[in-house]
This record gives C-alpha cells, structure tokens and sequence, in this order.
C-alpha cells in the first residue's frame, strides 16, 4: 500500500450515495473497505474506531453528513435545516473528546444556515463541495505540519511517538508522523520507538504498520518501556498528536500521553505535540473542561487476543484519552509554526 493509497483511507463512492472507509480495525492483517450510507453505520464506524484519527474523523464527519443529506426529503429550507441538525447532533454524539468531529460538522452546518436563500438542491451541492475543500485542506496542512516539525529534527535522532497520527489518521503525510515521513523521504536517518498504545493497540497494529511499510527505522515496544529507552538514551524527542487542544497548551491525546511526557520531562527530552490548528478548541479554557471518552471493558480484558487475558467481569478502567498539562509541553506544532509557551498567547495567535 503507498501513501497515496493510504491517503484514500476516507473517501466518496462514485454515485455519491456512500461514504468509503478503509476499516482500521482489521490492520495490519487484513485491508477492508466499507461502503457507509445510514447514520448508524457512520456512528458505529465512529464508535468501533473503524474510522478513527482526529483530521480523518472530521473529513469522514464532513462527507457523511454530504451523503445524508442527498437522503433528507423536504419541501421547505426549515424541514430541511430540522432534518439535517438532528443528523448533525447524531453524528456529534459518537466520539466527545475529538474536536475535529464538532468542527467539520459546526462548520457545514454554518454554511448551510448562511445560504437559506438557496435552493434545497443547491445546498446540497454546497455540502459536498465544503466537504472535498475540508479534505484538500487537509492534505496542505499536513504538508506544512511535516515540514514545520522537521525543523525540530536532526539526522540520527531517535523518535518516540505514541498511537497514530500518519497518513492513516490524516492525510498524505500525517501530523506526528509527517515530520518523520518526509525526513525518510529526504535521506534522513531517523528511527523511530513506537509504543504499542493501548487499549487497540493503535501503535501496534497501524504505526508500527505505516512506518514499516514506508522503510522508516522503526521499533516496536510495550508502553511500560517507555522509561527504560529514554533511560537508555535512545530518545532525542517525542512526537505526538493530539485529539483537542485548550487554549491554555492542556492537550487531549490517547491514553498514556500524559506519562510519557512526565518521563520526558524527568529525562529533559523535549515533547511536542503536533496537529491542525482546528484541533484547538476556543470554547475549553482548560484540560479541565475536555470530556473524556470511556470504552467498553472487553477492549482490556480480551481485544486482540484468542483468548480472555483477564477473568470474565472483572471491573476495567478505560478511558480512551488522558489530559497532558501544558507545562509538560515543549512545543504544539501546526499548519501555522512551532508555538511556544505561554500558550494562551501563543495559541489565540495560532487561532487569529
């Protein structure tokens, strides 16, 4: 699989009437498109995480919401927009902590409420245009994240980078990974420490993947050896992406951030986060005010193994995200520059 074809992970069937989705619980194992065209179908692919990464989730919320308003039949813009928002607060409900999800769909909805005056038809058409431009943003602001982070990178440093944040959850490049990915691309000799990120092994089964098959350096460890190979100073810096951004630096990311960048911290290696600048949210002042989403038990107790690793119905803990401080943050790393602390300065200026 190329990156181009990786890049095509979310996309729209040819008659329009489906959203395609390269379905991300089957890897590295097995290479599966859906076809997606009801509203349950699309929650669940959210929720199962079969489509899942910050950018990728807002350009799959973006074309869903394209295909499910060619299904509304109204006679009126007011039935339509009453149709269309109950799809919107559907959508919305599957993945809390994502911001990327509330923007894209924040975003269509706004463009719908300011063409009331056009036709139903036209509207439409309006929808799945704002969805394709979500997505060539896309491509241009991983572009820039890639080279933006680069910058922070030096031949023969050794990179940790937890869950995944290529081309898979993005496109082309990525975020995390697309510092790393275009430094492969131009010569560099970078290697790579992935943790395997629990609690679907995100790190395992599609970084280790991306990397591995791009020819990137890459090793795979557990994520309670995260200490031991900084210790062992094979960690130059940390990459990571991010689910929602505060405006105070506070980042929400898949579960075990926050411990890394604690142990970078004890080690003095510097921790960056990277993502698009819509994964800010200016409505959450603080980490304090990110809703965390819980997962069910069995994606502990028996995910990914032929059998039970822990006895049936014993209680698990499982958040899908934990909450990194931003005084543990070296840098946050958009489409628009490196920004450094203090963050509420620098972010409102990454927002302006």
């Amino acid at each position: 699989m190329s990156r181009e074809r990786l890049a095509e992970n979310v996309y729209l069937a040819p008659d329009e009437d489906a959203v395609i989705i390269l379905d991300q619980t089957k890897l590295p194992n097995e290479e599966e498109y859906l076809s997606l065209s009801t509203a349950e179908d699309m929650v669940e692919a959210l929720q199962s995480m079969r489509v899942r990464g910050a950018p990728v989730i807002g350009i799959f919320a973006a074309y869903s919401l394209y295909v499910l308003a060619r299904q509304i039949e109204a006679d009126s813009y007011e039935d339509f927009y009453e149709q269309l928002h109950q799809q919107v607060d559907f959508l919305n409900s599957s993945r809390p902590t994502a911001a990327n999800l509330r923007w894209a769909l924040d975003r269509m909805e706004s463009l719908v409420q300011a063409h009331k005056r056009a036709s139903l038809p036209e509207i439409v058409q309006m929808i799945g245009d704002e969805a394709e431009a979500i997505q060539r943003e896309d491509i241009q602001m991983c572009r820039q994240i890639a080279e933006n982070g680069l910058t922070l990178l030096e031949e023969g440093d050794g990179i940790l980078t937890h869950c995944n944040a290529g081309a898979l959850a993005a496109s082309r490049y990525g975020t995390a990974l697309g510092p790393i990915l275009l430094g492969h691309d131009q010569g560099m000799d970078i290697h790579v420490y992935v943790g395997e990120t629990r609690p679907l092994l995100q790190g395992a089964r599609l970084t280790s993947y991306e990397l591995y098959r791009e020819g990137v350096d890459v090793t795979l460890i557990c994520d309670n050896m995260v200490s031991t190979v900084m210790k062992n100073g094979w960690i130059q810096a940390v990459f990571v992406g991010c689910d929602r951004i505060a405006l105070n630096g506070d980042v929400a990311n898949k579960i075990g951030t926050s411990g890394i960048a604690i142990l970078a911290k004890h080690y003095g290696i510097p921790f960056y986060v990277l993502g698009p600048s819509s994964s800010i949210d200016p409505e959450c002042p603080n980490g304090d005010g990110i809703l965390i989403e819980m997962r069910e038990a069995e994606e502990v107790r028996s995910a990914y193994f032929s059998e039970p690793i822990a006895p049936e119905g014993v209680a698990c803990y499982n958040p899908s995200f934990d909450v990194t401080d931003h005084s543990l943050i070296t840098a946050i790393i958009t489409e628009k520059g490196v920004f450094y602390p203090p963050y509420d300065r620098t972010l409102a200026e990454a927002l302006s």
